[in-house]
């Protein structure tokens, strides 16, 4: 190892022959800094240097540590393409244990769909499991049902403000070129012929590709995201491009916010705002949404659908926006569990675009017992807000139909800490639009935006970078602990612990409607602004609620089965938003 030095010595050029190399002998650069200079620093990173601790490094600053922003600000400046990523990778499988399932199985329901409904709201209503059977049957076209989603998107989207981009003519050529291919008997899986839309940070060729922010509104990449090809290949037909909080955060984009269908008072919240509000509505028949830290669950729980956030790896990502390279996860949004998976049976599998992506198996049957599945529960979250009555009955609902609820329990460890991976992680990916203040174009400057938080992220500290990222370790292993004691989880969807831990861990989530509840003001994804009350309503408004679901990693099938049995039992799903 080198040697330390302060520069105190002799210059480089003066040393004997086979001196080594040293830290803190390169010249000064950078602007001169000064002991109160550190004073203030300390503030924001939270620690403590005695007066000639400051005094040296502010002595030493400019040779010992300054050089080591060039590759940002110095004279050998190197740009860090879009799609480069970093060289550590996150594995959310630990050292020796289990993979996932052993066996690739996909058994979907084999039950008759029943006759074609006569009335186009009952079609754009119909669960995907009926769609796909109506027209493997040649009993429904995708052109008829592609012209429904396509007049019911221009319909409703002044109410929701959920679609960016409606892709009418790639739509019609896709649809008729499915009922050919499906006249000729050559029919490709369950989502042939079914239209979809797509959260507007999956590239698209030579159709706009925004992430709902002003400086990419006009952005036309040449290429289809990998989940992209895959559902051309499926043949599923794209009808369009559905809103996005800007940057993937919350539910406000460059068109304004996105409403709840179930409730136009409020946002649908976010990110994948479109694909939760478009689905909820019948506007498409699924969708493709993100999850970084929430974002495919809340829209789930708000709009009253069935979000599935895979397994970290599972589903590749070339091709979709970057906001955390360690944490960014796509997924299905439906209106019922077996849809989900049939959509992520389809986007499964790695892509060499994708450093993360990993080879993996999915086991499912639908019509396997759920008898004698472990189902973890934490007492006290269940007894507390955000849980509510449904959660409680949604616990009920496991012991009745023979699974077996297990009390489980977790360190009372500061797991929000984890959150400066995902605020280093996106100060990164959006590091030149933040420096060149492109950030001050979004629609939403409030301090809890991306704007703000991607500034204030440049005074985070590496160290503890580092020292997150080995918490992140600790927490995947008490996680492994838990999943050595169950099979999976019911959890309230919104507890902020669980939605921070199993992001962090990688673990599969399904969210799926439980239940409804009555909320007298208005939900937000925002903090709190008293100049910008929400509105209060009276009598109360009632509107869906979901409880979720938290799998063994790259055990959907497992998660998803329990997940269809829950939702046979509770018998809520066909319920439809008032007006829509």
């Amino acid at each position: 190892m080198a040697t330390v030095s302060l520069g105190q010595g002799p210059a480089p050029a003066e040393l004997p022959p086979g001196a080594p190399s040293a830290f803190g002998t390169a010249p000064p650069v950078g602007p001169s800094v000064s002991p109160a200079t550190f004073a203030e620093a300390e503030k924001l990173l939270r620690v403590e240097l005695t007066g000639s601790e400051r005094a040296m490094a502010a002595d030493s600053w400019r040779r010992t540590m300054a050089s080591l922003y060039e590759r940002r600000a110095g004279p050998r400046k190197a740009a860090l393409e879009t799609a480069l990523a970093p060289a550590s990778r996150w594995d959310p499988v630990l050292p020796g244990e289990k993979p996932g399932p052993e066996r690739d199985r996909f058994l979907r329901s084999q039950t008759d769909p029943g006759p074609v409904p006569a009335n186009d709201e009952d079609l754009a209503f119909s669960p995907l499991t009926r769609l796909s059977r109506w027209i493997e049957q040649r009993k429904l076209t995708s052109r008829r049902l592609t012209g429904i989603y396509l007049s019911r998107l221009e319909q409703f989207n002044p109410k929701l403000r959920c679609v960016i981009t409606l892709t009418r003519d790639l739509a019609l050529a896709q649809a008729q070129r499915a009922d050919q291919e499906i006249a000729a008997g050559n029919y490709r899986g369950p989502l042939h012929g079914i239209p979809w839309g797509t959260k507007d940070l999956l590239d698209t060729a030579g159709i706009t590709t925004t992430y709902g922010a002003e400086f990419f509104r006009h952005r036309v990449p040449s290429a289809n995201a990998a989940v992209v090809k895959r559902l051309h290949e499926a043949g599923a037909v794209l009808v369009a491009k559905l809103s996005l909080g800007a940057l993937a955060l919350n539910d406000i984009w460059f068109g304004g916010q996105t409403m709840n269908p179930w409730l136009l008072e409020e946002g649908a919240s976010g990110s994948s705002a479109g694909p939760g509000a478009a689905t909820a509505a019948g506007l498409v028949g699924f969708s493709i949404g993100s999850e970084t830290g929430g974002s495919i669950v809340s829209p789930s729980m708000r709009c009253g659908i069935t979000g599935l956030r895979p397994t970290y790896g599972r589903v590749p990502r070339t091709g979709a926006m970057t906001l955390c390279w360690s944490l960014d996860k796509l997924g299905p949004m439906t209106r019922s569990v077996e849809d989900a998976m049939l959509v992520l049976h389809a986007i499964s599998g790695p892509d060499g675009g994708d450093l993360a992506s990993v080879p993996s198996k999915l086991d499912f049957d639908a019509s396997e017992s759920v008898q004698g599945l472990r189902v973890g529960y934490f007492p006290s979250w269940m007894k507390e807000r955000p849980a509510t009555e449904v959660d409680r009955a949604a616990l009920e609902t496991v012991k009745n139909l023979g699974m077996i609820p297990v009390e489980a329990s977790l360190p009372d460890w500061p797991y929000d800490s984890l959150n400066l991976i995902l605020f280093a992680e996106g100060a990164a990916a959006f590091e030149e639009l933040t420096l060149n203040h492109e950030m001050d174009q979004l629609k939403v400057q409030v301090a809890d935006a991306w704007p703000n938080i991607f500034r204030q992220s440049r005074f985070l500290s590496a160290v503890d970078f580092v020292q997150a990222d080995r918490l992140r370790r600790k927490v995947a292993q008490e996680m492994a602990r838990v999943f050595s004691e169950v099979d999976l989880l019911l959890v309230p969807s919104l507890r902020d612990e669980i939605l921070t831990i199993t992001n962090f861990t990688g673990h599969p989530s399904l969210t799926l409607r439980a239940g409804f509840v009555e909320v007298s003001q208005a939900r937000s994804d925002w903090a709190p602004d008293p100049n910008h009350p929400l509105p209060r309503f009276s009598p109360p408004r009632r509107v869906p609620h979901g409880v979720t679901l938290i799998g063994r990693l790259f055990e959907e099938g497992t998660m998803c089965r329990a997940g269809l049995a829950l939702e046979r039992a509770f018998g809520v799903t066909d319920e439809r938003p008032p007006g829509f």
